[in-house]
């Protein structure tokens, strides 16, 4: 330090002037004493133990040769990116260099080389997707043990994410795909080479007959999201059957707000209905698939993995379809859907305004007049039959309000499907307090997760490529998300059964009216609850409070839940 001194008015002020002078650190020294003890990533370290991820990956490597990069350096390294909302290996290396409290939570002294950035990305493709989502479930399995997972309503939705591929890319598929099957070629024969057989043993996965059964039986998390193509849609071809970009070629053509078209994804999110909204399953599809596609095998997959048993699933009207409310309300699920009237024309009265009577087997207008069924015989059982319902063409014709419901000149005529009586009964939820309750927590619920994961964590558009990249990135955003909510909630464990006894409501559903005279009432009572047992009894000792049964109507989704 070199000080100039200068004299002001009879004032001696000192100017300090810094030298660059470094000389080695003391042996004392150590990066345990530079971190702040109340640091963020002290906090990470002493609640998530990552070594489980060392049993995950045993099996992918040789049992001698040059040691890698320890398993859980690379996921602790994946979730640095997460917090620090870095997008590439490099800038997340040289962030790693200069930070402490980085090297600290890595494991890595001042003076140890840090992996290199391009050994990240072979040890991401090493462990392929199936590690990072017994990664993204092994974080949920915290969550659960926390108490943080109700498991009692669950809430669906899907958000649109920009793929790393711009639309000039796009080119007819069977050129691109017999380009990437050239480059391929070799490794994939050398994958499914047939193994030598044996007799007298059980099916192995080298097993032709096994691999046919099973691949007519694939669902949507064993395809990884991937687009079924021997799907065909009702009204016209996907753009996506006949172009695929040569950058990526599982990003399909999506809109993109008001810029016009962009290669994209659909991420699906399964939300708890808990305080602490944590995501139970995440998968990432092509943007042509529609959002209900994946819902059935999302919640079963959910459902058979976590061991729940919900009372009632609430999603948008995208995913009000029959097949999902037929699914649904027949595993004894309540459908808590907003239902997607799709075929109706603008303008029209829509075939939700029309009420169904089952015991008569009619509909009814919204003026009145009925449609019966057309070519059914007296005491024929249409249920398991597509059936069409007209109205009379001299009662049509005759209606004022003809101009809102058909031009047909033969009357309205409705179409009714196998299964429909499913869909009036969610029809019937309509109006009820806890459906609207139920479709109101939904926005609260669940898109500010996707807006949180897209402005905090870069999930507005996909870095990786691929829907097998796309998918792990998806799973590590999700489970970076459920670990913020672990570090929050974590401390506050689940309450015993004593607890949960006493804080359960004095009956299985009280009206919000009937709930305000009740609050009404207690004014002026003890607080407690288990006082209120006593004095609203007229009796001086407390009375031990029978506790309401719920609804046993939902049965078991599979022999082994």
């Amino acid at each position: 330090m070199v000080s100039l001194t200068l004299s002001l008015g009879g004032c001696t002020t000192v100017m300090g002037i810094k030298e660059r002078a470094f000389s080695p650190l003391p042996r004392e020294v150590s990066l345990e004493g530079l971190v702040p003890r109340n640091h963020f990533y002290r906090r990470l370290e002493e609640t998530l133990d990552l070594s489980f991820v060392r049993d995950l990956v045993h099996h992918l490597y040789a049992r001698g040769g040059r040691p890698s990069v320890d398993p859980v350096v690379f996921f602790k390294l994946q979730l640095v990116m997460f917090f620090e909302g870095l997008r590439s290996e490099r800038e997340l290396m040289r962030v790693a260099a200069d930070r402490i409290s980085v090297r600290w939570y890595l494991g890595y002294d001042l003076h140890e080389p840090l992996p290199d950035h391009s050994n990240l990305t072979r040890t991401r493709e090493r462990f392929g997707l199936s590690v990072f989502r017994l990664f993204f479930e092994r974080i949920v399995e915290e969550c659960a043990e926390a108490g943080l997972v109700r498991g009692d309503e669950l809430f669906f939705d899907s958000t649109k994410v920009e793929g790393n591929a711009a639309v000039d890319s796009l080119a007819p598929r069977w050129a691109v795909e017999a380009h990437l099957g050239g480059l391929f070629e070799e490794g994939q024969a050398a994958d499914i080479a047939p193994a030598e057989e044996i007799d007298d043993v059980l099916p192995s996965a080298r097993d032709a007959a096994l691999w046919e059964a099973n691949a007519a039986g694939r669902d949507w998390i064993s395809r990884d999201g991937a687009q079924d193509r021997s799907f065909k849609g009702p009204w016209r071809a996907r753009t996506s059957d006949t172009r695929a970009s040569r950058t990526d070629p599982d990003a399909t053509p999506m809109t993109w707000g008001t810029s016009g078209r962009r290669l994209g994804y659909q991420a699906h999110y399964v939300v708890d209905g808990g305080k602490a909204r944590i995501i139970l399953n995440a998968l990432v599809a092509p943007a042509e698939v529609t959002e209900n596609r994946p819902m059935l095998d999302l919640l079963w997959r959910t459902c058979f993995r976590w061991k729940l048993r919900p009372h009632h699933v609430t999603a948008d009207g995208k995913y009000g379809t029959l097949e999902n409310v037929a699914a649904l309300e027949e595993a004894g699920v309540r459908a808590y859907l907003a239902l997607h009237e799709s075929g109706s024309r603008p303008g029209f009265f829509a075939k939700g305004e029309f009420r169904y009577d089952s015991e008569a087997d009619v509909y009814s207008c919204p003026a009145g007049k009925l449609l019966r069924p057309l070519g059914k015989k007296k005491g024929e059982d249409r249920a398991d039959r597509e059936t069409y319902y007209r109205a009379k063409a001299a009662e049509c014709a005759s209606c004022p309000l003809k101009p809102r419901c058909t031009t047909n000149k033969n009357g309205r005529q409705l179409r009714r499907y196998p299964g429909e009586r499913h869909v009036d009964v969610v029809r019937s939820y309509r109006g009820t307090v806890p459906y609207e309750k139920a479709l109101r927590k939904r926005k609260v619920w669940i898109e500010p997760l996707f807006a949180e994961a897209k402005e905090w964590h870069g999930m507005r558009k996909f870095r990786l490529r691929t829907l097998r990249r796309v998918n792990a990135e998806a799973l590590l955003v999700a489970a970076g998300q459920n670990l913020k909510r672990l570090l929050f909630f974590g401390g506050r464990k689940p309450r015993k059964p004593a607890q949960v006894a006493a804080l359960n409501p004095p009956a299985a559903y009280i009206d919000s009216r009937h709930f305000r005279r009740y609050r009404s009432g207690l004014r002026g009572q003890p607080k407690s609850i288990l006082q209120q047992a006593g004095s609203n009894t007229g009796l001086g000792d407390h009375v031990p409070i029978k506790r309401p049964e719920r609804s046993q109507g939902v049965p078991k989704l599979g022999p082994d839940s």
